[in-house]
């Protein structure tokens, strides 16, 4: 049997996307700092324009760092409407070439053009294309990568950016790796980076000079997946249309807030989690959620989450707030401790048929 030829990846980053969108419809905003987030104590920036980020503003950033780094930044308020709808426009874009697609959020996704249904001939020509279509219909520019796989693809897009385009050829795999530090590679955040760094790892040229046993008896299968990674190895397709792991909503409070005062919070937040659930459930796949979950960031910064799947799953919003409610008993903080954000969610998801059709297979393992 002949190898299977490589498949063909492309992954399309929508630039500053929000920003962009809000510089797009108020002129008076182009070519100025823009950060999109509500001005506030307990704000974060949900995106910054590329003008802003010249001062070091970030996305996830607190507004309030945000707005000392660049005192003249225009806040504006997100309006993810908007987004949703230039999203869609582009995902109309990304479907003329192909149907798997794999959005990673509203502004990027992945696509495999292995082979395309609008005939191109290459990959690099269908993100060509996809881009120029893009900033055509929708007055926005994107970034895009080419490459034998999804991760290498991801790495790519960001070489070029704003409006560039970056292709990763198999041959030249290796090479284009080598050089990269490992923080580049998915999952190495600035734990992982230590602890590599310890062993005398810096690069991805470093990483793939060590034994993979070494690496996997260091950090588990996830040393024997970076090991892979240092050598380009990445066999995930795409998957269109990915199911719904979690639903979940959250609010960062103005004032730090003691664990017994969180109800009246938990009980909004389960409103509009409950509403999204419902949408889901009553969607093309029909799922429902089985567990509850609760999210907590003290003033500390310091997360936690605590799940729970009852034996019978909840039935409404007032349910999931109860629920909710009571796993806060299983918080063993000090009494003292305050909160700064709260997060209420439902996972676990099934097919409502599978589950209405073997309800005591489900209450069995739960």
């Amino acid at each position: 049997m002949s190898p299977a030829p490589p498949r063909k990846i492309v992954h399309v980053d929508m630039d500053a996307f929000y920003a962009s969108v809000e510089q797009r419809d108020d002129p008076a905003l182009r070519g100025r700092p823009v950060v999109v987030a509500w001005k506030g104590a307990r704000s974060v920036v949900c995106a910054a324009s590329y003008e802003a980020r010249k001062f070091g503003v970030h996305s996830a950033m607190p507004a309030l760092r945000a707005e000392r780094l660049c005192p003249q930044a225009v806040f504006v308020p997100p309006d993810f409407v908007r987004y949703k709808a230039v999203s869609r426009q582009v995902r109309e874009i990304f479907a003329r070439h192909t149907e798997l697609i794999e959005p990673l959020s509203l502004d990027e996704a992945y696509l495999d053009v292995t082979e395309p249904k609008s005939g191109l001939t290459s990959a690099t020509a269908v993100a060509e294309v996809i881009r120029l279509a893009i900033r055509e219909e929708t007055q926005l520019t994107a970034s895009a990568g080419v490459a034998p796989n999804k991760f290498l693809a991801k790495i790519a897009s960001d070489f070029r950016k704003p409006d560039g385009l970056f292709v990763v050829r198999p041959r030249d795999v290796l090479a284009f790796l080598a050089p990269l530090p490992v923080e580049r590679l998915p999952g190495v955040g600035k734990v992982m980076q230590r602890k590599l760094s310890e062993l005398g790892i810096a690069s991805v040229a470093d990483l793939r000079a060590c034994d993979a046993n070494v690496l996997e008896e260091r950090f588990g299968r996830y040393g024997r997946r970076l090991h892979e990674l240092s050598l380009g190895i990445d066999e995930r397709l795409v998957t269109p249309d990915r199911p719904t792991l979690q639903i979940s909503s959250e609010d960062t409070f103005e004032h730090d807030l003691a664990l017994d005062e969180l109800a009246p919070h938990i009980e909004r937040l389960a409103e509009k989690t409950w509403a999204a659930h419902e949408r889901e459930a009553s969607g093309e796949h029909g799922r429902v959620a089985r567990s509850v979950v609760l999210k907590l960031k003290t003033a500390e910064f310091r997360i936690m989450t605590r799940t729970l799947t009852p034996p019978e799953p909840p039935t409404s919003a007032l349910q999931l707030a109860e629920i909710a409610c009571a796993l806060r008993v299983r918080v063993n903080l000090p009494p003292r401790t305050r909160y700064r954000l709260v997060g209420v969610g439902v996972a676990g998801f099934v097919d409502r048929e599978s589950f209405e059709a073997q309800p005591e297979l489900f209450h069995r393992f739960a």
